[in-house]
């Protein structure tokens, strides 16, 4: 759910999905400003406004998006995290060093950060963290960490973990989920009292309705501008806009309704910001069904979409074509939508061919906005084509990660993955995409073992083999839509992260 926006607990490998990334965010003052930036912000309160509700608070059992773009960063931090342009940068470890064989990571951890359980943050409790992906978790992300041969405490601040082979990909997840740190005492109730080092603490979760995080006055680093953040749900992208609207938010993180942007931007009170996300809206195809295992099929469907007329249908032009399960911000992007260009009469061809022409597929749809929206212009086209479509929607999350993420009770769906660099998670036997392919899976090995050259390398042969085998159809690529209140600082320009950065944020 590359994970905009999932995750659950499953035996299979996990991406991130785009609807719990789907955030609105907005400021209400609740006392004197202090100032500006990074300074604290006295009794001012931030509340955020989001599409999806997670299903719990603990990411290391449950997967969904919603629950690392919450918590990861704001109450739970890493050894290591992602900067503004993708850059891997000191977080809990202030610097690393490799060696030369590239199988032994050796950190050097700051000596003053601590769990809101009041428990110091040591080397050890990072031993435990990396321990417990590989022993406790059983969400299907938990496969990154099988590189680990071992990891010790050198000292309370020094940590030595040991790969059992080189591996570009390692290090890159541990800005991730996976890469959480946490205290051995604090992981009794990690569904519903998260215990972390971040510059935010739990709150309260109201079921339903909100989530409540408050400042970590005693945080460790830079403390953030607004001492309380309030992550609010919304049914819809309307109730959402309105809540712009009428002053009960003051900023939309990821707009929902693009059709609607006019109203803001018509409108000076407002600031507009468009950039890019790593959430590829996939329309997937289950690679175990016997219709799909003729690669005629899966290319006719790709060539019957019209995906530019899609796009300007269901998200008003907004996004990107991108043509694979690579987005822009990635080192071996390459526009791949040339290779099933938009043919209508080549489609019905190949469907007769294979002899899909009149078969029904059913098309199960979370009910996110999106998904809903571009999944009729996908039945519209296909039946063009010859096919019949069948849309049954699945309530989300519940129903959605139950039905079709878990038991693969489906022939397409539709879902944006974000998790960063997922292309290897999504496209494999296990998970629900059922789609098994040595080849490919040759060149993603190359690519984690290789130099940086051979990595770029074999990424972009893998993207490409992807695309030709027609794995599945990329239907666009979500932007990053914010509307916001003048006034609010700090927001992003792209969403490149599993988090939204809280701390960031000012007035």
């Amino acid at each position: 759910m590359k994970s905009p926006f999932i995750k659950m607990a499953l035996p299979t490998r996990a991406v991130a999905f785009a609807a719990a990334a789907i955030l609105a965010v907005s400021a209400c003052s609740a006392g004197s400003s202090t100032s500006s930036g990074s300074s604290p912000g006295g009794d001012q309160s931030l509340s955020i406004g989001l599409v999806a509700e997670p299903a719990s608070l603990d990411f290391t059992t449950t997967d969904g998006a919603a629950i690392p773009q919450v918590l990861l960063g704001n109450v739970y931090e890493s050894l290591v995290k992602q900067d503004d342009s993708g850059k891997i940068v000191p977080s809990l470890a202030k610097s690393w060093t490799v060696s030369p064989d590239r199988k032994t990571y050796t950190f050097d951890l700051v000596d003053n950060a601590k769990f809101t359980n009041d428990k110091p943050f040591t080397a050890s409790d990072a031993v435990f963290s990396i321990n417990r992906v590989k022993t406790a978790w059983t969400t299907s992300l938990k496969a990154a960490m099988d590189v680990v041969s071992g990891a010790k405490a050198l000292s309370p601040t020094q940590l030595q973990v040991t790969l059992s082979k080189p591996s570009n990909d390692w290090l890159f997840r541990m800005t991730t989920r996976i890469g959480a740190m946490f205290s051995e005492s604090g992981v009794s109730a990690l569904a519903t009292q998260p215990i972390g080092t971040g510059p935010y603490k739990f709150s309260k979760w109201n079921r339903g309705d909100s989530i409540v995080l408050e400042r970590n006055d005693g945080y460790w680093g830079t403390k953030p501008f607004f001492n309380q953040v309030t992550l609010k749900y919304f049914k819809d992208p309307t109730a959402l806009n309105n809540a712009l609207l009428t002053g009960t938010i003051n900023v939309i993180g990821t707009v929902q309704a693009p059709e609607a942007l006019s109203q803001f931007t018509s409108n000076d009170k407002y600031q507009v910001i468009e950039g890019t996300t790593n959430g590829e809206v996939l329309l997937s195809f289950n690679n175990s069904r016997p219709v799909f295992k003729d690669i005629r099929t899966r290319q006719a469907i790709r060539m019957a979409i019209d995906h530019k007329a899609l796009l300007d249908t269901c998200f008003a032009g907004r996004g990107k074509l991108i043509g694979s399960m690579v987005p822009p911000t990635d080192p071996w992007y390459e526009d791949l939508t040339s290779i099933a260009p938009y043919d209508l009469a080549k489609a019905k061809s190949m469907l007769q061919a294979s002899g899909a022409a009149g078969k029904t597929l059913l098309l199960r749809l979370p009910t996110l906005p999106y998904a809903t929206s571009c999944g009729q212009v996908v039945k519209s086209q296909l039946e063009q084509a010859g096919l019949k479509v069948r849309i049954d929607p699945q309530e989300f999350p519940a129903a959605w990660l139950n039905t079709v993420f878990k038991n693969a009770d489906y022939d397409m769906s539709i879902i944006a993955h974000v998790e960063p660099r997922d292309l290897g998670a999504v496209f494999n036997p296990e998970y629900y995409t059922r789609y098994d392919d040595p080849t490919l899976q040759q060149y993603l090995a190359a690519a984690d073992s290789g130099d940086e050259a051979a990595q770029v390398d074999n990424m972009k042969k893998a993207a490409r083999r992807l695309s030709e085998q027609a794995a599945g159809d990329w239907l666009f690529l979500l932007p990053n839509l914010i509307v916001a209140d003048k006034n609010i600082k700090g927001l992003p320009q792209n969403a490149i992260t599993e988090n939204f950065d809280l701390s960031k944020l000012a007035r």
